[in-house]
C-alpha cells in the first residue's frame, strides 16, 4: 500500500470531487464524478448498486481516481488502485456523511425509493501528486 502526504490528504479533506475510472465488461474504461474522503490510506466513495460504476468495481477490481485541488488547480492527485471492499454494510451511513461534508445537510436528500447503497474502499497502489 502507498501512503498519501499531508499535502495530499489536505485535498481529500476539502470539497473536492474525484473522478473514479472503471473498467466496463469489454475493458471499455467508464469515468465518473465521485464525493470522496481518504481513511487512513484507502479512498472510500459511494454509489447505488445498479449504476454501471457499481457493476464495474464489482466485477473487475482494477480503478484509477484523480482529484484536483479546487483551490489551485496545477495541484492533482492521480491514483491507480485495487477495490478491496465492497459492501452495503453501512452504506447508508456513508453518503449521510457525505451529504454533510458536500451539501451541509444531515441526510442525504437524493435516495430513490428502492436504491441500495454501496460504499468501495480503495487501495492505492501508485500515487502521483502534482507537483510533487
Amino acid at each position: 500500500m502507498t501512503a498519501f502526504t499531508d499535502s495530499a490528504r489536505a485535498i481529500f479533506d476539502k470539497k473536492v470531487f474525484a473522478h473514479v475510472a472503471s473498467l466496463g465488461p469489454d475493458g471499455s474504461p467508464y469515468v465518473s464524478p465521485v464525493w470522496v474522503e481518504l481513511d487512513h490510506d484507502e479512498i472510500v466513495i459511494n454509489t447505488a448498486l445498479g449504476r454501471a460504476k457499481a457493476r464495474n468495481l464489482a466485477t473487475d477490481p482494477r480503478v484509477a481516481v484523480s482529484l484536483t485541488d479546487p483551490d489551485d488547480p496545477y495541484r492533482a492527485i492521480a491514483v491507480r488502485g485495487t477495490v478491496v471492499t465492497f459492501t452495503t454494510d453501512g452504506a447508508d451511513e456513508v453518503i449521510d456523511r457525505f451529504a454533510q461534508k458536500y451539501l451541509g445537510v444531515d441526510s442525504y436528500p437524493h435516495r430513490q425509493e428502492g436504491e441500495v447503497r454501496v460504499t468501495v474502499r480503495i487501495r492505492c497502489d501508485h500515487i502521483v501528486m502534482q507537483p510533487q
